[in-house]
């Protein structure tokens, strides 16, 4: 009866104050009768539930979601064992030849003393942290330029004034120097989180857009999970709770050498021949695939999942297209236990290495 008289006495707060506590008796108003503590117990029990359905009408308090990112200067090999993981017995080709370059890279910190970084899953090769956001929050994205040239951080999809878009010369934020940094703030407002036809949480590129053409292609690139206002899993975790995981691949073909076809590395996250590890699930799991592209006019790629089937907004499908600069989000929930390959279904990127192996657990 304690608890119910503190449920009654903040039901008086809430509810416009039509009732009284007094020696764990109820007493109305008007002076009238006084009610034994069991009649008591039951009438706090019903506005215990009144203030209950009132808290949870209310609607979900917007949160703050902040990120430390580093730009920085590191080699990435783009086949670490060597070898064709895919096909060994055919080699690495041509584009074996040379398979570690100096690259730019987002890196992820826990604070603003850049010293510990965030941890990140293997499959996630070369993209920068992941961003996310329920609908309504605000990022906040403290930005340090650790290496030798002017860079930014430019989303898509995000809601932003001129100092946040990281772009097109004007704003605060447009060209960060070495050794500078610059908090970037972005607003996941209702035109940047799923719409209708999407599943609960949708992906969105961020970049370097100083000198864009040459950025990406340098490693600059990381994605901005978003979910559906009310999906989240909880106040602290935006990610969906509608899905047991998610992963991201970017296709992309990073150009090392002008154009020679030794440097054209045709990469999943980064990764050439099967090189990219750590895509694993199990059997009946709920996976979402956010799936990105970047690059030139040769980056139009038809992304294929051998073993299952996606639903792509209501398709139901095996091949999942993108273009450059291109962003979708698409649910499997694997049927069929193995090692299955996942690749690019044009004939020449698949040649070249555009593909890795993912694995369903019994």
């Amino acid at each position: 009866m304690r608890f119910a008289a503190l449920l009654l006495r903040d039901a008086q707060q809430v509810l416009g104050g039509f009732i009284y506590i007094t020696n764990l008796e109820i007493t109305t108003i008007s002076g009238g009768k006084k009610m034994n503590s069991g009649y008591a117990g039951r009438i706090a029990a019903h506005i215990a539930f009144i203030i209950m359905a009132f808290w949870m009408s209310l609607p979900a308090q917007a949160a703050v979601r902040e990120y430390w990112v580093a730009a920085e200067k590191t080699s990435w090999n783009y086949a670490p064992s060597g070898k064709n993981l895919i096909k060994p017995d055919a080699g690495l080709g041509v584009w074996g030849t040379t398979l570690a370059y100096p690259k730019y890279r987002y890196m992820g910190y826990t604070d603003g003393s850049y010293s510990k970084a965030l941890p990140q899953p293997a499959w996630m090769g070369i993209l920068g942290p992941q961003i996310r956001a329920a609908v309504g929050d605000t990022i906040k994205v403290h930005f340090l330029n650790k290496t030798d040239r002017p860079l930014s951080m430019h989303p898509h999809g995000m809601f932003y004034d001129k100092n946040s878009e990281g772009a097109d010369g004007s704003g605060m934020g447009a060209s960060v120097p070495p050794g500078k940094s610059f908090t970037y703030t972005w607003v996941a407002d209702e035109a940047a989180g799923p719409g209708p036809a999407d599943p609960s949480s949708i992906v969105w590129l961020y970049h370097s857009h100083v000198m864009e053409e040459e950025e990406a292609n340098l490693g600059l690139i990381g994605t901005i999970v978003i979910t559906r206002k009310g999906m989240e899993r909880s106040a602290s975790d935006p990610a969906p709770r509608d899905v047991d995981q998610e992963f991201t691949t970017l296709f992309m073909i990073f150009n090392e050498e002008n154009g020679e076809e030794s440097g054209m590395k045709h990469t999943i996250n980064g990764r050439i021949f099967g090189n990219l590890e750590g895509y694993e699930t199990g059997l009946g799991k709920r996976v979402r695939w956010h799936v990105v592209a970047l690059g030139n006019e040769t980056d139009n790629h038809t992304v294929h999942w051998h073993g299952q089937t996606v639903l792509d907004h209501g398709r139901r499908t095996d091949v999942v297209e993108v273009l450059p600069a291109s962003m979708t989000s698409v649910d499997m929930i694997p049927r069929s236990a193995g090692n299955w390959l996942l690749h690019c279904h044009v004939d020449d990127h698949m040649m070249a290495g555009m593909s890795t192996r993912w694995r369903v657990l019994p």
